[in-house]
């Protein structure tokens, strides 16, 4: 392909297309004076982001030799002594609050369920921007909330009896969030609007009020007979839809067609680790849909259930409030877009060498661009900011790496200061450790930090290769030190302010099948003093929702004010093997690492999906992505390391579970069977390179070996 030259540099001839005639027109920029600023900001900042990378190599070759010499027999104090001499552990930080500007209340105030979703599928971005509002009656119905037992199971045609089961639980809900001062919502005969209260009338002609009447904010329709009653706790609303002629509302005694709760508050679209973007055609493909959302022309067309379906994106919410003043409520979620990091480059531009350019500094520079059309028109964010989640991010050093190209950014895009604000994702272990440095060097745009279990042990692993023996997964997630990661986060988040001024979010739940696991165990997340938490699906946000209901995190984040620090020793302590394992034991983790590895990799390398419900070693769907993909690589490298297994051994397990994932998608489109031709089948050769080289690759990190085999598979 030709490729224009500017200043040196040549840029993808579609990509500058995209970006000119879409783009750039509107906006007030000169595109030749972009381009070059553009190519400025490539050619000042690529010798650090290379150096950064460079550090990162440095410190694990002396954290190898430390372990070389050391084995896990050793001091913490002389262990946490050496990580300060090499430059590891960074000095603390005096005490500081955190000061980020026009923070939206989704983030600053309200805490809720958060959505992350791939940006390369215009249907689930859609899904997923339209997930502000949940139907509760749908996502109770369609879910094993409420039990698939004889009489109640969910068929092909409405259960009535389920449907019973699904009133019932919300009236609960109901009930227990929204008292009234007596009686019981399941009794009521009709809800009317009477001197700005909402009243409840039973069938003996009795009537109540809330116990709380602030609960009650605003309705639709007439005081006599509204359509829509709008109720508010912990700063989320629920909207009771009335109409005695619908579906449910024409069975129901009060006339209730459906509940809608306000769910996803906030959406990440992702451009890293739930995509599979591997050349310029990926990537302008994503461009394009962040575009189409920001500015809201995004539609998708598909079939469901043998019938065409449009969407598009939802329009905010109008009703009348108590004094008889529009009461709006904005219909889609806060859209952030997550950039890859630090490590990937692209061929969108080259140099005169003809090398890429690092992807995540044109990710910062096309996602800022594209989200500052909406600064005018305030339809996401009505403070007037952007938002841009960073991952793998290695200590304080790439902290402000990113700030540098954030500001570079906003004084080519002719921002204020602190226009573009920063997620940090809490996911690294050079970040833990030194988190309160990372936020203090982003503290007046840090809006959001959180947790991850499977990155953040995947870089664990790696970090520590040479120690030992790393355990079992499901025992690494009962020691110590992952509490006491969940915690510090937490910690770290409170002591620098983040009450009443950003999010401190969990991690994902990933069997979006398992809805009512979900239910009984998620709510732990608000409960552990965090603002938000991910969700797999628009279905699970409307579940998860019901969470920060019943928990106030604002009064849970005071509480824990006072709390003591989460132990850095016991974040610093490896969760190493102590006892020998049996051969069983051995063989059950490597048929779960490999089996989770092998299903994960043929959808990414064979079909270009970067995130699905894969089926694990049980059949149960779980939402995977490569952070998925790194934990199981590096722990099986770490036992071939350490003599746990044998390359042969790993062999022989790959050829099993090959044909066990190949059986799991045998109804897949387009799917190409491993174990036809496992010599030949090149998902099978990316894998046992991710595991047989997993020592070399780059912090544990997939995406170079699945990007060289994706290409080979495009080409």
């Amino acid at each position: 392909m030709n490729m224009p030259v500017i200043n040196q540099y040549k840029i993808h001839q579609e990509f500058l297309e995209f970006i000119n005639s879409e783009v750039l027109p509107k906006t007030t920029l000169d595109a030749q004076e972009f381009w070059h600023e553009v190519i400025n900001i490539i050619k000042d900042l690529t010798p650090k982001n290379q150096a950064l990378l460079e550090k990162r190599d440095e410190l694990q070759n002396k954290l190898n030799e430390f372990h070389d010499t050391n084995g896990s027999e050793y001091d913490l104090e002389e262990y946490k002594s050496f990580l300060t001499e090499i430059g590891y552990l960074s000095e603390d930080k005096t005490n500081f609050i955190i000061t980020p500007s026009k923070v939206d209340r989704e983030i600053s105030d309200v805490s809720g369920p958060q959505l992350v979703v791939p940006v390369d599928n215009a249907r689930f971005v859609l899904n997923a921007a339209n997930a502000r509002w949940g139907s509760l009656y749908d996502a109770l119905y369609g879910t094993d909330v409420i039990p698939n037992t004889t009489g109640l199971k969910a068929s092909k045609h409405y259960n009535p009896a389920r449907g019973r089961a699904v009133i019932n639980y919300v009236r609960e809900f109901l009930d227990d969030l929204f008292p009234l001062n007596h009686g019981s919502h399941k009794d009521v005969a009709n809800y009317t609007i009477y001197y700005n209260h909402l009243m409840a009338y039973f069938a003996d002609g009795s009537c109540t009020g809330l116990e709380t009447p602030s609960q009650y904010v605003a309705f639709l329709g007439d005081e006599n007979h509204p359509t829509a009653i709008v109720l508010k706790n912990n700063g989320l609303h629920l909207e009771m839809i009335i109409n005695p002629n619908g579906t449910i509302g024409k069975e129901d005694m009060a006339d209730v067609d459906d509940v809608i709760v306000e769910s996803a508050l906030t959406t990440i679209i992702d451009f890293e680790d739930s995509v599979s973007a591997v050349d310029p055609e990926d990537k302008i493909n994503a461009y394009k849909n962040w575009l189409g959302l920001i500015d809201r022309t995004l539609t998708a067309t598909f079939d469901k259930g043998g019938q065409e379906v449009f969407r598009k994106m939802n329009s905010d919410l109008h009703f009348h409030g108590k004094h008889d003043e529009d009461y709006s409520l904005k219909g889609t979620s806060l859209l952030m877009a997550r950039n890859v990091g630090h490590l990937m480059t692209s061929s969108l531009i080259l140099n005169d060498k003809n090398e890429e350019s690092f992807e995540g500094i044109i990710d910062g520079i096309i996602t800022s661009l594209i989200a500052s059309l909406d600064l005018d028109t305030a339809r996401n964010s009505k403070e007037g900011s952007i938002y841009i989640v960073k991952p793998k991010m290695h200590g304080p050093e790439e902290v402000q790496f990113t700030c540098e190209l954030f500001e570079r950014i906003e004084k080519l895009l002719k921002l204020e200061p602190n226009t573009i604000k920063l997620g940090i994702m809490d996911e690294e272990r050079r970040t833990t450790v030194n988190l309160k440095q990372c936020i203090h060097i982003a503290k007046d745009r840090v809006v959001f930090i959180n947790t991850g279990f499977l990155d953040r042990t995947g870089d664990e692993i790696h970090t520590s290769m040479d120690a030992g023996a790393f355990m079992p997964k499901g025992e690494i997630k009962n020691q110590p030190w992952i509490s006491a990661y969940e915690q510090w986060n937490v910690d770290i988040g409170i002591e620098t302010g983040f009450i009443g001024r950003a999010q401190i979010g969990k991690g994902m739940w990933a069997a979006p099948d398992e809805m009512a696991q979900m239910l009984r165990e998620k709510i732990n997340h608000p409960l552990a003093g965090a603002d938000c938490a991910w969700v797999p699906s628009p279905t699970a946000a409307t579940l998860h929702a019901l969470h920060y209901h019943k928990v106030n995190v604002d009064e849970i984040q005071h509480e824990l004010v006072d709390r003591e620090l989460a132990s850095l020793d016991d974040i610093l302590t490896l969760p190493l093997l102590k006892e020998p394992l049996t051969t069983e034991q051995v063989e059950t983790e490597l048929e779960n690492n490999i089996q989770g590895l092998l299903g994960y990799m043929v959808r990414w390398i064979d079909l270009g999906i970067g995130c699905s419900k894969v089926p694990d070693i049980n059949d149960t769907g779980l939402m995977e992505d490569r952070a998925t993909l790194r934990i199981s690589s590096q722990h099986i490298a770490n036992w071939l390391k350490h003599e746990i297994c044998t390359p042969e051994q790993v062999i022989k397990v790959m050829t099993k579970m090959a044909k066990v994932v190949d059986e799991q998608n045998s109804k897949t489109m387009n799917y190409q069977p491993m174990s036809d031709d496992l010599e030949n089948n090149i998902a099978f050769a990316a894998a046992k390179e991710l595991i047989f080289e997993g020592i070399s690759q780059p912090s544990g990190y997939t995406e170079p070996v699945l990007h060289a085999y994706r290409l080979k598979i495009k080409q």
